[in-house]
């Protein structure tokens, strides 16, 4: 018997719907058998230095793969915010060249506001056989040995003979979508389908999920779950129920905003939570940190926040009566 395609898929709990949609799109363009796992549940430790912590609630849910595939075969890793068009199989058999991780081709090209990493992991393939680090060793390091983004963007625990770059641009368009798109990556946060209107290519994942609803896979009583938990946008249903907006139909956009206002509908509220919650641990953190430096320390510290403080300050007060 065949083995599946093995995609593990980092997500939150205000995702789970966004990662049905994308196993979907996954399933419906090959024959080969696929697994999807999501990452939801996931418990990922935490460093000591929390500044080196992570930016999303999985953000290092990625490097936890190898452990969770039994350090077995290949495994693919996927964002929760990303739309499939072609064969899985393409992306799964590209060439490692001897190295651990598979990665994207180096890019050149941003386009709206959105840039690739050097080091792009977004999509990644992994060889988890030869992966035998432990995602808490991992975290571990972060205490001594390298920053966050050493870990997540440089990836500087594997030397450069450990990373195949194999790739290609089509697996990991940036809210672009041409012809050969083999997937498509909804990665500007404001303007996801499920949290926007706005968003030029949004009618696409809206026509994914439709075609959900019309073939039984999806109920519309999932997505007003998801809605009711303020998860997803109120006038989501609207373009389910009637169609999708079209890009620079502006009055369209507007009523659809009108009613996600009118309903007290906040974009990424638990994203927002997380990023609150991260910057108060942060604060706690560092002003233990000073106290055990001394009363010098602290004092700098304080005379630091309190700067910080004006600046913000006298930033909202020059957008407020300026502009």
């Amino acid at each position: 018997m065949e083995e599946p395609i093995k995609v593990y898929v980092g997500a939150d709990r205000s995702q789970e719907l966004a990662v049905k949609v994308l196993e979907y799109s996954i399933k419906r363009h090959t024959k080969s058998p696929v697994e999807v796992i999501s990452m939801v549940d996931l418990e990922i430790p935490e460093p000591n230095d929390l500044r080196q912590g992570q930016r999303t609630g999985f953000s290092f849910a990625r490097w936890a793969i190898p452990e969770l595939a039994g350090y077995k075969g290949r495994a693919i890793y996927l964002d929760a915010d990303m739309q499939v068009f072609r064969d899985i199989a393409d992306l799964w058999n590209v060439p490692f060249n001897g190295a651990k991780i598979a990665v994207l081709e180096p890019q050149r090209e941003s386009a709206n506001n959105v840039h690739y990493s050097k080091n792009e992991s977004s999509v990644m393939v992994l060889d988890c056989e030869k992966c035998v680090w432990a995602l808490e060793g991992l975290v571990e390091r972060l205490d001594r040995d390298y920053t966050y983004d050493g870990l997540m963007r440089d990836l500087c625990f594997l030397d450069e003979t450990e990373i195949a770059r194999t790739i290609p641009a089509d697996w990991n368009r940036l809210e672009t979508f041409p012809a050969s798109t083999g997937l498509l990556h909804f990665t500007l946060m404001p303007t996801q389908p499920w949290v926007s209107a706005r968003n030029p290519l949004g009618h696409i994942w809206i026509d994914e999920v439709r075609r959900m609803v019309k073939e039984g896979v999806l109920t519309l009583d999932a997505v007003k779950k998801e809605i009711d938990l303020g998860y997803f946008r109120p006038s989501l249903m609207v373009e389910i129920t009637e169609g999708p907006t079209r890009d620079g139909d502006d009055e369209r956009i507007c009523l659809l905003e009108e009613i996600d206002r009118t309903a007290g509908y906040v974009a990424h509220k638990t994203v927002e939570e997380f990023k609150l919650a991260r910057i108060a641990a942060i604060r706690s953190y560092e002003r233990r940190a000073a106290l055990e430096k001394g009363p010098s320390a602290y004092v700098t510290l304080l005379a630091k926040d309190v700067l910080a403080m004006s600046r913000a300050f006298a930033g909202r007060v020059k957008r407020r009566f300026i502009g």
